[in-house]
């Protein structure tokens, strides 16, 4: 049991709940920068971790990182994921259409406008959605700076047809967006595609990518390894999701079985998965499919 991680945890946990941290101080009976220390790592008393639970409505064993941890909220979520690939030597991706971590400015300036957007046109709810949007996009940005300083290991298996569904729909494609900006969602999508195949064709140290072609794939997760452990989330939320919408359930857990179980499974994928040339020929074909004038 690592006491910084108690710390982390509860950090994530609070962002999950909604609750502002002079709220969870307040009930506690603690000060906000009592509570903002235990996040950095202070000692926390057992009895002060039962009251954490009991607030943020989760069992005191996710609060101390023992079992399974669940996130329905994108925020919280990103911001565990984050903590966790801050240590990490390896990511291994499957599902997704995307890697965050090695997209473009352009793909982050979109999805802020797209957000933005979305909260101004909310009405009395326009000022929580875009506080919400700010926080989510900081998690994001934060992600991306600790990939970029640190440049972990980076395995990411993308199915055909999620690229196709990028390409035809673009960038936060759940959105109800205004026509131009939704053009400008799939002028980026596929910018973001054309440079996937120019990593399949080069193969740069450190991201090895692959294409899933034929049927999509159920399993939608992240494998995350240290030296001395390995962590898998299961990931519901994409990173183009409003921040306001629950889509599922997301989970992180250390339990080696799920580990394992998981890591043949991507193994599996990854032997039946499309590389080099090859793949990076499949995903132009899909660029001149849906090429955008």
């Amino acid at each position: 049991m690592r006491v910084n991680e108690i710390g982390q945890q509860l950090r994530a946990y609070r962002l999950e709940s909604g609750m502002r941290a002079e709220e969870i101080a307040a009930r506690l009976g603690v000060s906000r920068a009592a509570l903002y220390r235990y996040e950095k790592g202070e000692v926390i008393k057992l009895d002060t971790v039962q009251r954490l639970a009991e607030l943020l409505k989760i069992s005191p064993l996710s609060l101390l990182g023992i079992g399974v941890e669940y996130y329905s909220r994108t925020v919280g979520f990103f911001e565990r994921l984050r903590q966790i690939e801050e240590g990490a030597d390896q990511i291994l991706q499957v599902g997704d259409p995307l890697c965050y971590l090695v997209t473009s400015d352009a793909y982050d300036s979109v999805l802020t406008q797209c957000l933005f957007e979305l909260a101004d046109e909310a009405g009395e709810e326009a000022v929580s959605m875009r506080s919400l949007a700010e926080q989510v996009l900081g998690i994001l940005s934060l992600r991306k700076r600790a990939y970029q300083a640190r440049r972990p290991g980076i395995i990411a298996i993308l199915p055909e047809h999620a690229l196709q569904r990028l390409l035809q729909d673009g960038i936060a494609s759940g959105l109800p967006l205004n026509e131009e900006l939704r053009t400008r969602c799939r002028q980026v999508a596929a910018a973001e595609v054309e440079a996937i195949a120019t990593l399949l064709e080069t193969e740069p140290m450190g991201l090895q990518f692959s294409l899933l072609s034929g049927a999509d794939t159920t399993t939608s997760c992240v494998l995350l390894r240290q030296r001395d452990r390995a962590t898998l989330a299961i990931n519901p939320f994409r990173s183009d999701a409003s921040a306001s919408v629950s889509t599922g359930v997301a989970l992180v857990t250390g339990a080696p079985e799920a580990v394992s179980t998981h890591q043949r499974a991507c193994e599996a994928i990854w032997r039946d998965s499309i590389k080099g040339a090859t793949a990076a020929r499949r995903v132009r074909a899909l660029l001149a499919e849906y090429r955008i004038q």
